[in-house]
């Protein structure tokens, strides 16, 4: 298996990048394409084993200040729009970047392009709970839905979490502002309607509305929404996190007393910190795309890098893309594009 790694994307690029992409090789047995300024990937390998790794020299880079809707467009000779295409024209099985998420999403979709029949790619993250952890979807890539969106979303969460999470009948929630049938607005109510029409086929384990309070304590294990929402209930999440982790330290440096109890419960705390932790998980999968492409998150460190690696070798081993293709029409209401 052959992953294409956009050498040049993310605030650590390319030196936390192209470690993480050597741990790949060496622990996961992939091989590696670093898309990216050579004499910069080269100068961050040093005297490193090339066996398995191939460097693509792309002279340009997309940053941060780039309109990412135009951003692949322009920098034609960038290390992201190189990697998509590189992909798309079957030079390796999936692409990694952390690199700006608007102009990779753009970007995928354009050059690499949606599954046919599937109306929009959605970000969908593996976040953890008091149960085996839940998947988000969509959390910022769409804005704007229609109930058929979230139909979608549905089926390719359940998809996804069926392969990555090992759950044989995963539960699909539908993010609301209540658990009751009647709550929510137009968008809400038509996707209720069609979820549980697909719920009524056997296609879809749905139950029901999940309020954003108990995402947390595994209300679903697919929890379903427009990115707008999505977007606000996952940054609050890991602004409460941050937050709580930061009065709890507080405390603990309070006083002797609190400072012996904190050594006592170290072990216990670092184990919900490594739970909590982003860079075990590495990225979010972009589902609906034609082949499989991971945003690693922008502030990957090389151990965040090699997860997200990991997650794009079992999103190819798992062929998810073949599971929404075979189910297509069972995901659409109508025939418009």
């Amino acid at each position: 298996m052959k992953i294409i790694v956009d050498a040049m994307g993310g605030d650590n690029a390319p030196e936390a990048i192209v470690k993480g992409a050597v741990d790949a090789r060496d622990k996961l047995g992939v091989d590696i394409t670093l898309v990216g300024r050579k004499e910069d990937i080269e100068r961050c390998l040093g005297d490193t084993d090339r066996k398995g790794i191939e460097i693509v020299d792309a002279r340009e880079v997309v940053t941060m200040d780039d309109d990412p809707s135009t951003a692949t467009r322009r920098k034609k000779d960038s290390s992201m729009t190189v990697a998509l295409n590189m992909v798309k024209n079957g030079h390796g099985d999936a692409v990694v970047s952390a690199g700006s998420t608007g102009a990779l999403l753009t970007g995928a979709t354009l050059i690499v392009k949606r599954i046919r029949g599937v109306r929009r790619a959605a970000m969908a993250p593996l976040l953890p709970s008091s149960e085996n952890g839940f998947l988000l979807i969509d959390c910022g890539a769409n804005a704007e839905c229609t109930p058929e969106y979230l139909l979608q979303f549905a089926y390719m969460g359940g998809f996804y979490a069926k392969c990555i999470m090992g759950l044989d009948n995963p539960r699909v929630g539908l993010l609301n502002i209540g658990v009751e049938d009647s709550k929510g607005g137009e968008l809400q109510h038509g996707a209720f309607k069609l979820l549980s029409e697909a719920a009524a086929r056997g296609q879809i384990n749905f139950v029901g509305n999940v309020e954003a309070s108990s995402m947390l304590f595994g209300g679903a294990d697919v929890i379903v929404t427009d990115g707008f929402s999505g977007n606000i209930a996952l940054k609050t999440a890991e602004g409460v996190a941050k937050w709580l982790f930061t009065e709890i330290k507080t405390v603990f440096k309070s006083s002797a007393k609190n400072m012996l109890a904190a050594a006592m419960v170290k072990k216990d705390v670092k184990a919900i910190s490594y739970k909590m932790d982003p860079n075990r998980v590495g990225g979010t999968a972009l589902l609906g795309i034609s082949k499989p492409v991971i945003k690693a998150h922008g502030s990957s460190n090389d151990e965040a890098f090699f997860a997200a690696i990991a997650q794009a070798k079992a999103f190819v081993e798992a062929d998810i893309i073949g599971d929404i293709v075979k189910n297509i029409d069972n995901m659409k209401i109508s025939e418009e594009a």
